[in-house]
């Protein structure tokens, strides 16, 4: 663990108590730290730093919070987990990784020449199942017609400012995303020194309220969860996906109604500099049903279009 990290005095203390600790044998290739990257929301997350040797992560579960250090090595994952949701934790993360001995996705006949190169280098991209609905779906709330940086700006300071420390050593210096109840509990102004307008904040607050009827949807087919998060005001195909790809383990949940994305697929795929909605689910198609896993490729493969789109305004939202 990188000691840089330092310590907090808010930070939970170390206690000395026994931890729980598992290690798990790898039947297939994983790039663990890739797997869970779309987890993290920039850098500087309180509840996940990707550290050089393994995976820092704070979260809460069905048994409690728990705070881990997931490490990998050639042919194992070494977890010490601390919190009341420890246990649940280490019985749940082969199922959050796609399986330990899943094997590695293969592109199928006929796949662009870019896609094969990519799933060539990159064997251990999994599609990540976190089941943690709640701690998808309030960040793809704040990312909602916002720049990426606003979000991730917003997403931070809630979780600094609302969150918890977290179980396990003060060098981690982890903190718990804020309870449902703490984020139904705010006015909607509290969220304005976060940059978040009173939409998105009623939104946040209206999911926190109803935080077990959206966890339930992790015992649902993808078109059922779909159609449950779609039903609510303000989730459209957009965030449905964005959950779905995160927390439900959707391997073909594509983001349609992204500002970025239709020209990164139009571009790797076709060629074309610009891209639509249509045009990507139409060089998407033939990926079915593992388009998740192409995307994610792709965004891994450093490939873009020229940049010449407007460049959407950070938002100031004044703290009355």
């Amino acid at each position: 663990m990188d000691p840089s990290r330092g310590t907090d005095a808010g930070d939970a203390p170390d206690t000395g108590a026994p931890m729980p600790t598992r290690t798990e044998h790898l039947g297939a290739p994983l790039d663990l730290r890739r797997t869970l990257a779309p987890l993290a929301r920039g850098f500087g997350d309180p509840t996940m730093h990707l550290a050089p040797d393994g995976v820092l992560w704070a979260r809460r579960t069905p048994a409690g919070p728990v705070a881990a250090f997931v490490r990998q090595s050639a042919d194992s994952l070494v977890v010490e987990a601390h919190g009341d949701g420890a246990d649940w934790f280490l019985d749940a993360l082969p199922g959050i990784l796609g399986g330990l001995d899943a094997p590695a996705w293969s592109p199928p006949a006929g796949a662009h020449p870019t896609i094969r190169e990519l799933a060539r280098r990159h064997p251990g991209v999994r599609v990540v199942r976190s089941a943690a609905v709640l701690e998808a779906l309030v960040p793809a709330i704040l990312e909602q017609k916002v720049m990426g940086s606003e979000a991730r700006r917003a997403f931070i300071g809630l979780v600094r400012r609302y969150g918890e420390a977290a179980p396990g050593p003060a060098t981690w210096r982890l903190r718990l995303p804020p309870a449902p109840a703490v984020l139904a509990a705010l006015p909607y102004y509290a969220y304005h020194p976060f940059g978040v307008e009173q939409r998105r904040a009623e939104l946040v607050r209206a999911v926190a309220r109803r935080a077990d009827w959206f966890e339930a949807t992790t015992s649902l087919t993808s078109d059922e969860a779909r159609a449950r998060l779609t039903s609510v005001r303000g989730i459209g195909p957009w965030t449905a996906a964005e959950v779905a790809v995160r927390a439900l383990g959707d391997a073909d949940a594509v983001s349609v109604g992204d500002f970025h994305l239709p020209h990164l697929v139009s571009f790797a795929l076709s060629g074309e500099p610009r891209g639509t909605d249509e045009r990507m689910v139409e060089l998407l198609e033939p990926y079915r049903p593992h388009r998740a896993i192409v995307v994610r490729l792709l965004e891994l493969g450093g490939i873009g279009p020229p940049r010449r789109g407007p460049r959407l305004s950070i938002q100031r939202i004044d703290d009355r």
